[in-house]
């Protein structure tokens, strides 16, 4: 995958949400406008790569404290020049879960969601803009998590929880598309 392809990703995205649909809009220009998207020195955004991580029966996300923000996340991180956003956000999943990508399932090769979040003065690295692209992905809720380093700790969390551990929009979003895709599989 490269800039084309996550466009073409972008240009077919549908979605109901007013915010996000707004994200789309200002991803697509960024896209066409920058060539180095997927390198974090990218200044004033880049392109980064998440996981929206449910169990099988759709009733839980997992979520990580992140050490570095502290504060509750889905798996996802910087494409550090990988054009292949899917691959990052699978990656991403992997490292920061700690689990082998054999036990992570694909759930869908389209975008599940779209974020574009401040990020905050860190070090040396200015304040800047993550435009983040999000895919859909399950794990077995019964398999024993690790986690890794980068995160204080990993848990699933019941969706109706979700917001006490982050009330973000997009991860209301996230949740209530879930809540969707739940009754769709009910129904």
């Amino acid at each position: 995958m490269h800039r084309q392809e996550l466009l073409n990703l972008l240009t077919r995205y549908k979605t109901t949400f007013m915010e996000e649909a707004a994200y789309q809009v200002r991803s697509i220009e960024f896209v066409k406008q920058h060539t180095e998207i997927f390198y974090r020195e990218l200044w004033p955004a880049h392109v980064t790569g998440s996981s929206w991580v449910v169990n099988p029966q759709r009733t839980h996300a997992l979520m990580l404290h992140h050490k570095k923000h502290d504060q509750w996340f889905q798996p996802g991180g910087h494409a550090d020049g990988q054009a292949d956003i899917l691959a990052v956000a699978l990656r991403e999943t992997s490292e920061e879960t700690g689990l082998d990508p054999s036990h992570i399932k694909l759930l869908s090769g389209d975008i599940f969601d779209i974020d574009i979040h401040a990020i905050p003065v860190i070090g040396n690295e200015p304040a800047h803009e993550h435009i983040d692209i999000r895919f859909l992905l399950e794990i077995d809720s019964l398999l024993e998590i690790p986690g890794s380093d980068e995160s204080h700790q990993v848990m699933w969390v019941p969706l109706s929880r979700v917001s006490t551990f982050n009330n973000n929009l997009s991860t209301y979003r996230m949740v209530e598309k879930t809540r969707r895709l739940r009754a769709k599989i009910i129904y």
